[in-house]
């Protein structure tokens, strides 16, 4: 099974949300349509950096660090890996 990271910026007010999915647009949309109670209120989103894992764990275990990430660091991030 393939697990994606994903990191969004708010295009509202630029701050950045992270999490893990199967599917990084069918979860994109999922936040622009409201769906999410957290994301609902800074919609509209875009994906700025995601990464595939082999397993949830490991994507799991990516999701925490990069949560614990500053903005500068998401910052660089989403300009160093714009994705596709």
């Amino acid at each position: 099974m393939i697990v994606y990271t994903y990191l969004l910026r708010s295009l509202k007010d630029q701050s950045f949300y992270v999490g893990i999915t199967e599917d990084v647009n069918k979860r994109l949309n999922e936040h622009n349509c409201g769906k999410l109670k957290t994301t609902s209120i800074k919609k509209p989103w875009q994906i700025v950096f995601y990464r595939e894992h082999n397993d949830y764990i490991s994507a799991r275990k990516h999701e925490k660090w990069l949560k614990k990430k500053n903005r500068i660091y998401k910052e660089k991030l989403a300009q160093l890996a714009p994705p596709d």
